[in-house]
């Protein structure tokens, strides 16, 4: 057996987390090694993009297409059973003791869902394209010039009503 240094000596540390604070309050060590990290977690979860609820959803895998057909049946043949953590697990079980020849027509279904998906995305993807574009063009022009139509339009609604009162 080597020296008794203990666990505390198999760790590696940087040259910052072993330098002394200047605050007698915080101990031995800096404390603030541990702040950065915390700051750049959250830094991440504000970059993150919006789900887009209109997107299509993902195609269920061979195995959730399986899932689907096996929760029926397990639960009638065990009614009592309220877990949902069971019915995962009895049918992972089941799902590792199929053949392949057993699993084939789950495989077919879930290949013909992706490719329903893959038609869906991609008549997505151009809509969303075209909506990009509609929006360039808008943005092409200043807010000055959209304002500038606007008075436009409101001062001949305006010269209208005019015309109508001096008729009466």
């Amino acid at each position: 057996m080597k020296g008794g240094k203990g666990k505390a000596s198999t760790k590696k540390e940087t040259p910052e987390a072993l330098k002394p604070a200047d605050d007698k309050r915080v101990g031995k060590r800096k404390a603030a090694v541990k702040a950065d990290k915390s700051s750049k977690s959250k830094a991440k979860k504000d970059t993150k993009a919006k789900k887009d609820p209109n997107r299509p959803k993902r195609p269920p895998s061979a195995f959730f297409v399986f899932l689907e057909e096996f929760r029926e049946i397990y639960k009638r043949e065990h009614p009592n059973v309220k877990a949902v953590s069971v019915v995962g697990k009895a049918g992972g079980e089941k799902w590792k003791s199929l053949t392949r020849a057993e699993k084939a027509p789950y495989e077919a279904k879930a290949a013909k869902r992706k490719n329903e998906y893959e038609k869906l995305i991609s008549a997505y993807n151009k809509k969303q394209e075209s909506n990009v574009d509609d929006g360039d063009e808008e943005s092409d022009r200043s807010k000055s010039e959209v304002n500038d139509e606007d008075d436009e339009e409101s001062g001949e609604d305006e010269d209208d009503e005019d015309d109508n009162e001096d008729e009466d």
